[in-house]
């Protein structure tokens, strides 16, 4: 079992450091790496998120409630802390045949 940490931010790094996860830093995930068992850590695009799910790994989001005007910069992990940060298991599920 491996767990995989997808993000490209240090402040991001530096919170997950902060509570003890031991986890292999990603910036781009490759979905042919993930195996059953593995847990996916970070924030996904739904479609990856669907692919960690049904490769039977567990996918744990990133997740902050940020002020509108702290979107898209940089946090540090102090600034995280601010925000909320926190891990929320998502099992996401892909419908087939929507929208065709």
């Amino acid at each position: 079992m491996t767990t995989y940490f997808i993000s490209r931010h240090e402040g991001a790094v530096a919170w997950a450091a902060a509570r003890g996860i031991a986890a292999v830093p990603v910036v781009h995930l490759d979905l042919s790496q993930v195996g059953s068992g593995d847990v996916v850590i970070g924030t996904l695009p739904l479609h990856l998120a669907a692919g960690v799910c049904e490769r039977g790994a567990r996918f744990l989001s990133l997740d902050m409630d940020l002020p509108a005007d702290w979107r898209g910069r940089a946090l540090s992990a102090v600034e995280m802390e601010a925000c909320g940060a926190r891990l929320t298991e998502y099992q996401v599920i892909r419908v087939e045949g929507v929208g065709e």
